[in-house]
């Protein structure tokens, strides 16, 4: 298969889930995917493309060592920009996201929402319960990294947060659009700014975001709405979104994949035994992949394979998304939650909520093979990957202690 055609594949099927989901990325193939590496032209990259060198090719990884970073109260999910140069946390319980700096650990930037009284959710006793509106839950970059796309537990929404340029926060101008009033803080410097963002509504209880690869559309899991929302984007018109449309589904809906190369969208029932599938050119449903039960976060390759979480069951199954066949799963800790590839996609990291656990597999034809089981205190949740020459660190963040635990892996 010619170079040409593989790289836009390559970049087109990566969604919002991954470490590199969000800018204008041109980058060298996989050597283990295609003999050579394919560099354009200067002079035929657009002027917002970032072009980032191809990864050596590694077919294993060792573990070296572990780093504890604070983070805030509850956090929920972790994502990096394209670079890898910053990793959002969303600090559920906290209320704020931290931006901190991938080379020196530190927060570089803290982003606080004013808190006003909401209705939450007690999953333990399946009761509502009193509480905050501002609670970010999942997160998803956008236009090359510009903006930070952020869903709000209990608003029944998501806001844009331009992270590029604060003043492009801009206000609404007219007194319909519910927004968010966001104070951002230095650490280590009494600079301050504040602004508000629009409050864009989805469903109740808004969960993950993912986008598709041309920027155009967001998808967004309600939980207890039982409904997808999709929305346009155009960050030049406020409120930089609008809903297009709304996709019932059946039971309550978590993780998100987008393949964009065959205009479809994957969403894990995790009230079911099924996941969905969605036509991105009409908003149909198609004929659902029968799984065997409770689906809560998946992933999808370049080979159009699903990577999916099953929380009660504790395993990791690989599907065939045009088959719906099982292809393989494993056993994992006790309820495994996000799950990320490699940039290879050779390898696939697990957080393990009640366990304590991340669980990491090497990615075989025909089956998973353990690399590690790593302890990581306070119940871990997110997980995102920074990658560089010579090494992997797993970011994961823990939901019970607000800390953030840094897996470093040398490639060999």
């Amino acid at each position: 298969m010619p170079v040409l055609f593989i790289l836009p594949v390559f970049l087109l099927l990566i969604s919002c889930q991954g470490p590199v989901s969000a800018k204008k990325v041109v980058t060298g193939v996989f050597p283990d995917t295609v003999a050579s590496t394919y560099v354009p032209a200067m002079d035929s990259v657009p002027a917002d493309t970032v072009i980032t060198p191809a990864l050596p090719p590694y077919s294993d990884i060792e573990y070296e060592k572990t780093e504890l970073l604070r983070a805030a109260p509850g956090t929920k999910s972790v994502l990096f920009n394209s670079s890898g140069s910053r990793l959002y946390a969303m600090n559920l319980e906290g209320m704020s996201i931290y931006e901190f700096d991938q080379p020196s650990r530190k927060v570089a930037r803290e982003f606080k929402f004013k808190p006003t009284k909401g209705t939450g959710w007690d999953y333990e006793t399946d009761k509502p319960i009193p509480s905050y509106q501002e609670k970010p839950v999942e997160a998803c970059l956008s236009h090359n990294d510009k903006v930070l796309w952020v869903s709000l537990h209990n608003a029944e929404g998501i806001v844009p947060i331009r992270v590029d340029s604060l003043a492009a926060n801009k206000k609404s101008p007219g007194n319909k659009q519910a927004v968010k009033k966001i104070f951002v803080s230095y650490p280590g410097n009494i600079k301050k700014d504040s602004f508000t963002v629009p409050l864009i509504k989805t469903g109740k209880t808004p969960k993950v975001i993912a986008k598709t690869a041309d920027d155009r559309f967001l998808l967004v899991s309600n939980w207890h709405s039982y409904t997808i929302s999709a929305l346009e984007m155009d960050i030049g018109l406020y409120p930089m979104a609008r809903m297009v449309d709304t996709v019932t589904v059946d039971a309550i809906p978590r993780g998100i994949a987008v393949d964009d190369a065959r205009n479809k969208s994957y969403v894990a029932i995790m009230g079911g035994s099924i996941i969905d599938v969605i036509n991105t050119s009409n908003w149909q449903k198609e004929t659902p992949i029968q799984v065997v039960s409770n689906p809560r976060h998946i992933v999808l390759d370049t080979s159009g394979r699903l990577f999916i979480s099953y929380n009660k069951l504790a395993k990791v199954a690989c599907v065939d998304a045009s088959t719906g066949k099982t292809l393989f799963t494993t056993d994992t800790h006790a309820q495994p939650r996000t799950i990320i590839l490699s940039k290879n996609q050779k390898f696939l990291f697990v957080t393990c909520y009640s366990s304590d656990f991340v669980d990491v597999y090497k990615i075989n034809e025909t089956r998973f093979d353990k690399v590690a089981s790593l302890p990581c205190k306070g119940h871990p949740v997110g997980v995102d990957i920074f990658e560089n020459d010579s090494k992997l660190e797993a970011w994961v963040c823990s939901y019970s202690n607000g800390s953030i635990s840094v897996f470093s892996f040398k490639k060999k």
